[in-house]
């Protein structure tokens, strides 16, 4: 062997051991840079799945760069394999354009959280309770208990109405009445059931008041406070006892009717 060819193979086994170092500190460091994401991501108070899931990409993208570092000691010709590495990158961000619009939806609800697991939300087209928040869909049980998977992409595209958000909530109903019918009589029942509910708040008081003189009624807005969780109860209640008083007090609820006057 020639001193050509032994410097050279010295020199070969020199770059293996120098890239191997490279692979065994980098990956040491990168665990602990992951560790300490995690930890500051998690005293931010962010959600599980969102730290889990940062922990991730952090960790595979500085894995990348750990053993393209390797493989630039070892005289592989980097700035190539990062260009094919981008080129495919955008190729499979192409293809997965959907994707990537529920995942990128998917991140800005965790991080700004319009919602929690238990809450009765709108969104999306669909009306139920979340049950489960991943990076790409949103699980929903709705109210006669079938589990909709909704991608993120489709909620966050939307308004979001989010029934849970507040601890009080307000029933919004409307009464009409005869024309022929006492008025006042009519208005101090309905106050009178509202009152007598146990679950409907004394504040904000609810308010009973006439709103409208329509073409077969004299309609009136009758708008109770109540928990948010009891609000479909409250309001089925309430209706079947103003209906049961009006019937019981001689109130009535006019059919819709049109009046037809024809020329002898």
């Amino acid at each position: 062997m020639d001193v050509g060819t032994g410097s050279g193979v010295m020199q070969l086994l020199t770059n293996i051991a120098i890239a191997i170092v490279i692979i065994f500190v980098g990956r040491m460091v990168v665990k602990w840079i992951v560790k300490l994401i995690r930890k500051l991501m998690v005293r931010s108070d962010l959600d599980p799945i969102l730290v889990n899931f940062a922990g991730s990409i952090a960790n595979a993208v500085l894995l990348l760069f750990v053993f393209i570092a390797a493989l630039d000691q070892l005289g592989v010709e980097t700035t190539s394999l990062i260009a094919l590495l981008g080129a495919a990158g955008l190729a499979v961000g192409l293809a997965l354009q959907g994707s990537l619009q529920n995942f990128a939806a998917g991140v800005m609800m965790i991080v700004f959280r319009p919602f929690k697991l238990g809450d009765f939300i709108e969104a999306g087209g669909v009306i139920g309770v979340v049950e489960q928040i991943s990076i790409f869909s949103t699980t929903m049980k709705t109210s006669d208990n079938r589990e909709i998977i909704v991608p993120n992409g489709q909620i966050y595209a939307g308004a979001i109405t989010n029934y849970s958000a507040r601890d009080t909530r307000r029933i919004d109903m409307v009464f009409g009445i005869g024309y022929d019918d006492d008025m006042l009589k009519a208005k101090k029942i309905m106050e009178d059931v509202v009152k007598k509910h146990a679950l409907v708040l004394d504040d904000p008081a609810p308010v009973v008041a006439v709103t409208e003189l329509a073409d077969s009624s004299v309609n009136f807005n009758v708008r109770p406070w109540v928990n948010s969780g009891d609000y479909w109860a409250v309001r089925s209640e309430l209706i079947e006892q103003i209906k049961l008083a009006f019937d019981k007090k001689g109130i009535s609820i006019p059919y819709p009717q049109m009046d037809i006057h024809t020329d002898k």
